[in-house]
């Protein structure tokens, strides 16, 4: 198992546009989607059969290798073996002269290892590329930032937000998984190729602690060692102005590897740094958190999310209610909508069993062949960033009878005409490792956006489907409006992107939480401006 292997076992964990299937693409971005980190476990079930017949292949050549060893060590029990006898005296010169030379270079373990190494090449297109092992370690970050998460708990398979003395378990596995010490190495030093040394010092931290506990063991899959782990740690200590942590480190590594010239001459850095400048000896430096240029709403974002859902009750707020919604629309007089409403300005309703479990996973089914990597809007182009972490699909209702009855429900449901071009396609989006959508608008806010190449305006509404459940994490956060929706399996979230002046709604600006436990699938239909004049009216007053 690779270094990355059992980092991506926890985070499993955790866990038609043109063109044909995406599967049939790249591999690039396994970890965006978490049926593509699925997929991962296909090969690796090959290469655990490859394993298996070259460790067979192995325990036979070694169990020959035994009985030979066990012939020979026969014939020197006695002190004085007696090579007056002419067999003895024959077999013993064909041994030197022959037998050892045979089993020496023996292509038994060069047929096995050979072997070994062909299995693995016929997998290797089809397995996660460094891409995706930084996309996951990076992920472990964002779950450890936004849920305020302890990496040594998380090392160990433990999910607990720490703050100051107070312990919170957000998520309890049913079995403990723990981080090996190169996993942790393999975190630290993504953070520390950043140039991210907040992040990267904790995880070298718990590596190193790791590492010495195992020290003189040797584990043929891990990719670093003691003396990596002291060495980036140090460096990384340095940088982030501890001085002192960083000499400490430094002579620890000089103890295992004392003919190492370039530690040898940190060391007498360090020691001059110390002594021209005594007080940072005694100082202990605070390393602040990298800033979210993009995100200025970042603790009110991240308060919400680690809420895990927080949307009032009734009892807090007497306007809200639940009811049977029909809309005044025959479609649904026999099996009205369960509704709920979460927040009246902006107005967000919550629409419990909108789909049955059957649709859900037919819709999922529909999707999966042809998720890529999910985009937003930069200027006319659309580009994949690290603030959406995601896979999508876009399905027209030709794909599946299914989809037009769903159609049907969401425009009787609405009051609003969903066909082209007056709303878009369903949207199937599967989340990835740690995947998330920080806070974003869902309406066009720049006149160049590509939203508008549909030709009918700008998108009035949103109605998004929860396709599966979660056990923690993947909240909605409305931040301005600062409450957060939970994943409700199957059931619909609903609200107006724009006032009905035109104008867009700011307290519609929201985000998708990090998953943190959990596969989540959405759907979404966004409905468009052109086509709902005479559904829902214009005014000029910007309050409605």
């Amino acid at each position: 198992m690779g270094p990355g292997a059992r980092l991506a076992a926890l985070l499993a964990l955790l866990a038609l546009g043109a063109g044909g299937p995406a599967a049939a693409t790249a591999r690039e971005d396994t970890f965006s989607a978490l049926t593509s980190v699925a997929r991962a476990l296909a090969p690796e079930r090959q290469l655990l059969g490859t394993l298996r017949r070259y460790l067979r292949g192995e325990e036979a050549r070694l169990r020959d290798l035994t009985r030979f060893y066990d012939k020979v060590l026969s014939l020197h029990e006695d002190a004085t073996i007696p090579v007056v006898n002419p067999l003895l005296a024959f077999t013993l010169i064909k041994r030197l002269q022959s037998d050892w030379r045979n089993v020496v270079h023996s292509l038994e373990a060069t047929e096995n290892i050979r072997a070994l190494k062909d299995g693995y090449e016929k997998v290797e297109q089809d397995l996660p590329v460094f891409e995706d092992l930084e996309g996951a370690a990076r992920a472990l970050m964002r779950l450890q930032d936004v849920y305020m998460l302890n990496v040594k708990g998380l090392a160990h398979g433990v999910f607990q937000r720490v703050t100051g003395s107070s312990i919170t378990d957000l998520y309890s596995p049913r079995q403990l998984f723990s981080l090996t010490a190169d996993d942790c190495f393999q975190v630290g030093k993504v953070a520390y190729d950043m140039g991210d040394y907040y992040h990267a010092i904790p995880w070298l931290e718990e590596a190193v602690s790791l590492f010495r506990r195992s020290y003189g063991e040797w584990k043929t899959e891990d990719e670093a060692s003691l003396d990596d782990a002291l060495d980036y740690l140090a460096f990384a200590c340095f940088q982030a102005g501890n001085v002192s942590c960083a000499l400490s480190l430094s002579r620890e590594f000089l103890h295992y590897n004392p003919d190492n010239k370039r530690m040898a001459r940190n060391v007498l850095k360090y020691e001059r740094l110390l002594s021209e400048n005594a007080h940072q000896r005694a100082s202990e430096t605070v390393i602040q958190r990298p800033n979210v240029p993009h995100l200025q709403t970042r603790d009110t974002y991240e308060g919400l999310c680690q809420t895990l859902g927080s949307q009032p009750t009734h009892y807090q707020n007497p306007s809200l209610y639940c009811s049977y919604e029909t809309n005044s629309s025959p479609y649904l007089l026999l099996q009205p909508a369960r509704k709920e409403v979460i927040h009246l300005r902006p107005f967000v309703a919550l629409y419990h069993d909108f789909v049955s479990d059957a649709e859900a996973q037919k819709i999922r089914e529909l999707a999966e062949p042809w998720l890529q990597r999910s985009v937003v809007a930069s200027g006319e182009k659309q580009l994949p960033v690290e603030y959406r972490i995601s896979k999508s699909a876009w399905l027209k209702d030709t794909a599946d009878p299914m989809l037009v009855t769903l159609d049907h429900r969401i425009a009787a449901l609405t009051g609003l005409d969903i066909q082209p071009p007056y709303a878009e396609y369903l949207q199937v989006v599967n989340y990835g490792i740690g995947g998330h959508y920080e806070p974003h608008f869902d309406h066009a806010t720049s006149p160049s956006s590509p939203l508008y190449r549909m030709k009918s305006g700008n998108r009035v509404a949103t109605f998004m489907i929860y396709l599966s459940t979660v056990e923690a994490g993947g909240a909605t956060a409305f931040i301005y409006a600062n409450f957060s929706v939970p994943v409700v399996k199957n059931a619909a979230l609903f609200w107006w992107n724009l006032h009905r002046s035109g104008e867009g709604d700011g307290d519609t600006l929201h985000a998708g939480c990090p998953v943190l436990v959990g596969d989540k699938w959405v759907a979404n239909k966004w409905i468009h401006e052109y086509g709902q004049e005479f559904r829902r009216p214009c005014s000029t007053s910007p309050e409605d």
